[in-house]
Parts: structure tokens; C-alpha cells; sequence
């Protein structure tokens, strides 16, 4: 896999200084919790899931979720059982199987797993791992114990020799309110450290903390403009996303529009980027309530997080382009990795606009590098406006 691999290979040689590089399934995990990028969601119960996986692929997306929860009924979740189990198998009968996203099934519950692994069979070579719903430290254990005990020997043997991760997801009212929020975050801190190396990211289920108070953002609005989610997020970040070796990767909340609807603030997307360039391409994202969303990128990047859930196809080039490393960040962060500069120090950006200091932006500097390793660093004179323009190309 590669991201912006869908993309002629000659425009991608006017969009990037250094070329996103290829990852599989068996690459580091620390690799790939980043190069997940926009995590696409679908249903398990669409009838023509194996094609809609074959097509996304072919449009760019590199992560899915198939999903056995919220998204379906509770009366269909045995035939969306079925229907997943026959959609691999037809999956795996593809030449392209060894050009397929990573793909995730979202369980209800931890006796799932095993029996949709067994149920799988050689199949699951296709699996990358499962999302673990409403995680909390009681009702994660089973889920990954249940992971772990899935693996007997013929599973192994069928993944040749990697492991099936978990994507936990931070959702439960007891996270959300603040007399059991700092207890919630400890045991949720304590299970995900012990079962370290089978956690992939964690994921933010911002929709279901909205809903344990009735609430849902509006389009022109993001997830940080809701007070009670945005401290959740924060102290999500706090607690399970620092930076020194102890943290995971957490991803961004999802959203929710994606058709025009009636406006009560101005747009969000300034118009200078556009101008000369791709003033067609602002017009249409600020029709499809795109502006929002790039502002939420924007803010899930500012505030620790990387990537992003979504649930339609629409998102994933934004998520995407805004993903890719500016030159200016790469030049920047090359700078302050200097072996030279172990000890430390202060020195002017290259691009002559601010401050290095060595020592305070190594850990900002080693995230830069590992994002630029998936998602590559544009050329110089590329901005977000031209990556975004030939990420839409084909939506």
C-alpha cells in the first residue's frame, strides 16, 4: 500500500519533495497507527461490500472499518455475519487481494471474535484486526483476551506470523462525565499498557458523548466547539497521547455531513489560498460543508491527533491532503534532528519565519518525520490546495 498511489505517477511528481512511502500489513505497528490515515467506515450488511472495498482501494483509501455495531441493526447483525464472512471469501478469490485496505471489523461483543475467526478461515489473511466498542477497563479485558485466544495455530499460519491488533473506542458515558472521568482514563491507561503490543490507535466516538446529553454539532461547527466533548478529547490526549514513549495514537472524531445544508455562519475557508489556483475546488467543499471539516482537521492535528474516522468516501481526500508534510515542516524538523544538535540550542527556521528551539520541538520534529514516511512531503511551492484539488479529482 501507498498513500496517493491512485494518483497518476506524474502528477505525483509535481505534488511531492519526497514521495509517500509503501507500508503493508506486516510493517510496525508504530507505522502503521499512522499511515491509517481517513479509517473509512461501512455497514457489514452491504450487499456488494467485497466490490466496495475493491473501489475505495482504487480511490485511495488505505483503512476500513466493517462494522457489526451502531451502524446496523440489532436484528441484523447474524446476517451481517454472514454477508461479511461470504464478502472475504470473495475478497481473497481476487487478484487484487494483496491490493485491499487494511480491514477491521467492528464487534458487539468479545465472543465474536473468535467465532468470526474461525468462521473466516484462511480468509482472515485478509484481517488486520477488530475496534473494540465503548472501551473502559472492565469491558476491554474480554475484548482483547478474546483477540489473543482467537490465534490458534491455523489463524497464525493463515497471517503468516503477524498478529491481529485492536482499535479500542473511547466512547462510554463514564469517560464522559467528570465524577468518573479520571478513574474511567486510569483503568482504560492500565489495560491498554498491558495488552501494549496488540493496540493499534485509539479511537474517539464523539458522537456517542454527544449523545449521553442529547446534543449533536452543527455543520458549521467542530467537534471543539462543543465544550463537553472538546475537554474529553483533551484529556484523552493527556492521559494516553504524550509523547514519551508511554502514549498511543489516537485518532479524530468523526464527521457526521456530507450534502449541502442551510447555513447560519460564513464559510471557514479563506479565499486567498484559492485564488489563481482552484477557486472551483473552495466552492464546491463550502457547498458540501467541506470547511467545517477542514477546520476540525485542522484542530484533531493541533490538538494530538492523527487521522480520522469517517463515513463517507467524500472525506477521505481532505483527511488525506491535510496529512501530507508541508515542505516547510520537513525542512523545519530535518533541522532540529540534526545529530549535530543533540545538545540542544536555538536557530532560525530555514524559511526564515521562526524559532527552533532544539530540545522543546524534538518529540513535535520525530512525529513530523514518521507522518512524512506515509504521507510524504509535498514540493515547496505545493500547498494544501493543490493536494486537495488531485485528491478530488476522481470523488
Amino acid at each position: 500500500m501507498q498513500h496517493f498511489r491512485h494518483l497518476p505517477e506524474g502528477l505525483r511528481s509535481k505534488l511531492f519533495h519526497r514521495q509517500p512511502g509503501e507500508f503493508s500489513a506486516h510493517s510496525p505497528a508504530r507505522t502503521l497507527a499512522v499511515a491509517l490515515g481517513a479509517t473509512l467506515y461501512s455497514p457489514a450488511t452491504r450487499p456488494r461490500l467485497a466490490e466496495d472495498i475493491v473501489k475505495q482501494a482504487g480511490h485511495g483509501v488505505v483503512s476500513m472499518v466493517l462494522c457489526l455495531e451502531d451502524s446496523i441493526d440489532d436484528r441484523e447483525v447474524a446476517a451481517a455475519e454472514e454477508n461479511l464472512v461470504r464478502q472475504f471469501s470473495e475478497l481473497a478469490a481476487r487478484d487484487s487481494a494483496d491490493s485491499l485496505p487494511l480491514l477491521f471489523i467492528r464487534v458487539r461483543t468479545p465472543e465474536q471474535i473468535a467465532d468470526l475467526v474461525r468462521r473466516l478461515g484462511p480468509a482472515v489473511r485478509l484481517l488486520s484486526g477488530f475496534v473494540l466498542p465503548k472501551f473502559t477497563e472492565e469491558r476491554g479485558v474480554p475484548f482483547l483476551d478474546a483477540l489473543i485466544s482467537a490465534e490458534t495455530p491455523e489463524t497464525v499460519d493463515a497471517l503468516d506470523g503477524r498478529r491481529l491488533f485492536a482499535m479500542p473506542v473511547l466512547e462510554s458515558p463514564e469517560l464522559l462525565h467528570l465524577e468518573t472521568r479520571t478513574d474511567t482514563l486510569g483503568g482504560i491507561a492500565r489495560t491498554v499498557d498491558k495488552y501494549r503490543d496488540r493496540v493499534l490507535a485509539l479511537r474517539l466516538g464523539v458522537t456517542d458523548f454527544c449523545s449521553a446529553y442529547g446534543l449533536r454539532r452543527a455543520p458549521d461547527m467542530t467537534a471543539y466547539d462543543v465544550q463537553l466533548v472538546a475537554s474529553v478529547i483533551a484529556d484523552v490526549v493527556n492521559v494516553l497521547g504524550r509523547a514519551d514513549g508511554t502514549g498511543f495514537t489516537v485518532t479524530g472524531p468523526v464527521w457526521e455531513y456530507f450534502k449541502p445544508h442551510e447555513r447560519m455562519f460564513k464559510p471557514q475557508l479563506r479565499r486567498s489560498p484559492f485564488l489563481g489556483r482552484a477557486e472551483e475546488v473552495r466552492a464546491a467543499l463550502i457547498e458540501h460543508d467541506m470547511d467545517g471539516l477542514l477546520r476540525e482537521i485542522e484542530l484533531d492535528r493541533a490538538n494530538g491527533l492523527q487521522g480520522k474516522t469517517c463515513i463517507h468516501p467524500s472525506h477521505v481526500a481532505p483527511v488525506h491532503a491535510l496529512s501530507v508534510v508541508s515542505h516547510e515542516e520537513f525542512s523545519d524538523a530535518s533541522d532540529i534532528l540534526e545529530p549535530e544538535r543533540d545538545g540542544g540550542g536555538v536557530l532560525r527556521s530555514a524559511y526564515t519565519n521562526k524559532m527552533n528551539e532544539v530540545k522543546p520541538h524534538r518529540a513535535w520534529a520525530e512525529r513530523i518525520m514518521l507522518r512524512a514516511e506515509v504521507f510524504g512531503v509535498a514540493r515547496e511551492d505545493v500547498s494544501f490546495v493543490e493536494l486537495l484539488s488531485a485528491g478530488l479529482r476522481d470523488v
